[in-house]
């Protein structure tokens, strides 16, 4: 399979929409415990909608929590690097025959760029963004300190990826690398040679979204970035403190080299904290592990994957 082109038109993950039942419980978790900002609120199509972003984001929302009945994701959404980018990408898109839709700046709600959705062959719904208005992070633009003083809770300072499931994991990874050209950094391939989990990047990093074998449409997780182990270690601290449940207590991955911890929101959303990792060059060698391997992959120092972790979705 083609390890994507070496154009960077995609930059990051931008946003996630999550589902959640009760939206006042959810938001105070995610300001109060994890500590990010509330920068909006809206109704759109009859649900209330809560806009997020974490401290040193400069874009105007980050995570989006969106008043449902169920839990689970209702969209991801990639930054582009220039406006001309959601003219290729359509173009592309629906040369495979992939049906795009396209929305005007804010059309979407507030401080929303200029975007195009469609649909993963998992039933995902991506969508891909330009102009997300900038509204700073919380340092001065001269002179800056390190870091704002009155941060409350954990406060990581920006989300990293998202962690999704599909039930042909090869068709999933080929639609991001041939046609959204994303780069494949590490895969776990079962026996009969089929890949059983890929993780995928844009930026340079071991994965800006990552899939693995399971429901279509189905939210493993999103994470958050921490600068050092010692943050994910006083994060489940913070967690501990306040009562939220720890899937994973802090530990290593193989794939990804990553420190993380894993815990759910109010809802049954699984967020992740991470860090570490490695560079990836355009020209970098996938990695591949082994299924025998798959606990030492995806937790290196246990070397055994709970139920749970594979189980659990939202």
């Amino acid at each position: 399979m083609p390890n994507g082109s070496s154009s960077d038109r995609i930059l990051r993950l931008q946003h996630v929409e999550v589902r959640v039942p009760d939206l006042e419980l959810a938001t105070a978790y995610y300001t109060e415990v994890l500590g990010l900002i509330e920068t909006a609120r809206d109704e759109r199509d009859g649900a209330e909608r809560v806009f997020l972003k974490c401290w040193d984001e400069r874009e105007h929302h980050s995570v989006i929590l969106r008043s449902a009945p169920t839990h689970g994701l209702d969209h991801m959404s990639f930054k582009l690097h220039a406006p001309e980018d959601l003219d290729h990408f359509t173009t592309k898109l629906e040369a495979a025959g992939v049906g795009v839709k396209r929305f005007a700046a804010r059309e979407l709600g507030p401080g929303w760029g200029e975007a195009i959705r469609f649909e993963a062959p998992s039933g995902h719904l991506v969508e891909l963004t330009h102009g997300t208005e900038r509204i700073g992070n919380m340092l001065p633009m001269q002179n800056p300190p390190p870091r704002p003083q009155d941060l409350v809770g954990i406060a990581p300072p920006r989300l990293d990826h998202i962690f999704v499931m599909a039930e042909d994991v090869e068709t999933f990874t080929a639609f991001f690398c041939e046609l959204l050209e994303f780069r494949l950094t590490e895969q776990i391939l079962a026996n009969d040679g089929h890949q059983l989990a890929t993780f995928l990047e844009h930026s340079h990093t071991p994965h800006d979204i990552a899939v693995i074998t399971g429901p279509n449409g189905a939210l493993h997780h999103f994470a958050f970035w921490m600068d050092d182990w010692n943050g994910i270690r006083d994060a489940a601290d913070t967690l501990a403190y306040h009562g939220v449940p720890i899937d994973v207590a802090p530990t290593r991955h193989g794939v990804t080299r990553g420190y993380t911890t894993y815990f759910f929101d109010p809802a049954g959303n699984r967020n992740e904290l991470f860090t570490g990792g490695y560079w990836v060059d355009p020209d970098f060698e996938p990695i591949t592990w082994t299924e025998e391997e798959m606990g030492r992959a995806i937790f290196y120092y246990h070397r055994q994957v709970n139920e749970r972790f594979f189980t659990v979705h939202s």
